[in-house]
């Protein structure tokens, strides 16, 4: 399974909160999964942190290289991915997770959340406090 980190689970992966639930976290290191990080994520990591919305222990800039090197693989946002997330119904308002449905849809991947207002849309999704 591939799976898209929705940008809550990935602060809380971040954060080592315990609000990510056993089942999730044992999915998202079994073997042979991959696991996704999107370029609108650390986008909106950037903002939030920037307006003091957020605070991470480790700064971003360290951050997001060290989930690479843990195996989690980049996902830029391309055209095709801007065009889908405009095309999506306006279920859901918020542009950043607009895009990770878009991607989602797109690159065929699960998405990791706790964000029931995604289940109104045509997307896999796995819970992340599972």
């Amino acid at each position: 399974m591939n799976l898209l980190l929705d940008t809550h689970v990935l602060i809380w992966w971040m954060q080592g909160s315990g609000r990510i639930g056993p089942r999730a976290k044992a999915v998202m290191f079994e073997a042979g999964f991959q696991l996704w990080l999107s370029a609108a994520s650390v986008w909106e990591m950037a903002i939030k942190s920037a307006a003091g919305r957020l605070s991470v222990d480790t700064p971003l800039e360290e951050a997001i290289p060290c989930l690479s090197k843990q195996g989690v693989r980049a996902l830029p946002v391309s055209v095709r991915h801007a065009l889908a997330a405009g095309a999506l119904p306006l279920h859901h308002g918020d542009p950043f997770d607009r895009m990770l449905i878009a991607q989602a849809r797109c690159e065929d991947l699960t998405l990791m959340t706790v964000d029931s207002a995604m289940s109104a849309y045509d997307v896999r999704t796995f819970d992340a406090s599972l």
